[in-house]
């Protein structure tokens, strides 16, 4: 199980960063991180990878010598609900095809002190019209009537991220360029989801936005975008991004671009989003779903860096969230390399293919 690759190849990124961007990034690399500042609340250590390592046995003890507290899957609408289902709020319908390895690494989670967040996403085709499971449903409410049903089914999930990188074309359909069209049809989508994940449990916590870096439509413009038909702004709890970057992490105190919002953008997004929400009094702190680097270039990340210097970005990424009070979470994209040979291999992992640790692995391990 995991969740549809990033949105926009880094090489795209660059050209809307500029050239300065890639000189930028391969500076910051080489001087290091930047001292942190006195820590002022611990975002949680979350993580994207397998149930399984390379030899078959539990994952789990590895991401508890990790320290993880957060282990991100995804769970696919359009594999549990092939058929509409007569009562979609109720998890026993007879459509539902639950995973049976989620169950499982619940109860794995459980044993380790690990919590897990869902990632709920994939739209069926009786949902959206007979479109690719990135196409919104043609009434929100039948995926807000999923959500509810799942949120019955793993009663211990308390995060559930609404969708993933919905600012993409290749996450999330239609979503014309340069039109408000797309984020307000998610504006509905996440408060449907909201009500119906909050009626089931007032302990379930709502993550929104799930943008990327670089889509077609940039954060900033998706976060003023995302309305309801009476103005509001959708509701939920945290504001899901993945800031994925060129840049060596640490905060600029500017926005490189308005086209692109990465990790060293933070400041300018938390700002944003209080502008938004402050009049409301409930502005959401930030989830960091994704964030990664790799050692190789691939078809959706040509901008890599060596071993080491990966490490480097780990200790760095998590002293920035951990200094920040608005950022809830920061989950590293993920723990295992992709085989070689494999379609578009990714290298962001914290270990190789074959489970070997990489230096990233002990400076993941060393994070706050």
């Amino acid at each position: 199980m995991r969740p549809l690759r990033p949105a926009l190849p880094l090489a795209r990124m660059m050209l809307l960063l500029g050239a300065a961007a890639a000189v930028l990034a391969t500076a910051c690399s080489a001087h290091g991180p930047a001292a942190a500042p006195a820590r002022t609340s611990h975002a949680l250590k979350a993580i994207f990878g397998p149930l399984k390592m390379p030899d078959g046995a539990s994952a789990f003890p590895v991401y508890h010598r990790l320290g993880v507290q957060v282990l991100e899957l995804p769970l696919g609408w359009d594999k549990v609900a092939t058929r509409r289902p007569t009562d979609p709020t109720n998890p026993a319908d007879a459509a539902y095809a639950w995973p049976a390895e989620l169950e499982e690494a619940i109860a794995q989670g459980k044993r380790y002190g690990i919590a897990l967040a869902l990632v709920v996403e994939g739209i069926p085709a009786w949902a959206n019209g007979g479109h690719s499971s990135s196409w919104a449903p043609l009434n929100a409410m039948d995926y807000a009537d999923f959500a509810a049903a799942a949120s019955r089914r793993y009663a211990n999930v308390r995060e559930w991220m609404i969708l993933s990188e919905v600012n993409s074309t290749r996450n999330f359909n239609p979503l014309p360029a340069g039109s408000k069209a797309g984020p307000e049809r998610y504006a509905r989508l996440l408060d449907d989801a909201y009500g119906a994940l909050k009626a089931v449990s007032a302990a379930n916590v709502v993550i929104g936005g799930m943008t990327y870096s670089a889509g077609v439509i940039g954060t900033q413009d998706f976060v003023n975008w995302m309305r309801l038909p009476d103005g509001r702004a959708p509701r939920m709890d945290y504001y899901g991004h993945n800031p994925y970057s060129v840049r060596f992490p640490r905060l600029h105190g500017r926005q490189f671009s308005r086209l692109v919002c990465d990790i060293d953008d933070l400041d300018t997004l938390e700002r944003q989003l209080r502008g938004v929400y402050g009049p409301t009094g409930r502005v959401p702190r930030l989830w960091l779903s994704e964030f990664g680097i790799g050692n190789s270039a691939n078809p959706s990340f040509d901008y890599y860096v060596s071993r080491a210097v990966q490490a480097r970005w780990v200790t760095a990424a998590y002293g920035v969230a951990d200094s920040l009070r608005y950022v809830a979470a920061l989950g590293w994209y993920e723990l295992l390399d992709e085989p070689s040979g494999s379609s578009g291999r990714l290298t962001e992992g914290l270990m190789t293919a074959q489970g070997a640790p990489k230096p990233a692995f002990y400076a993941y391990a060393a994070a706050p």
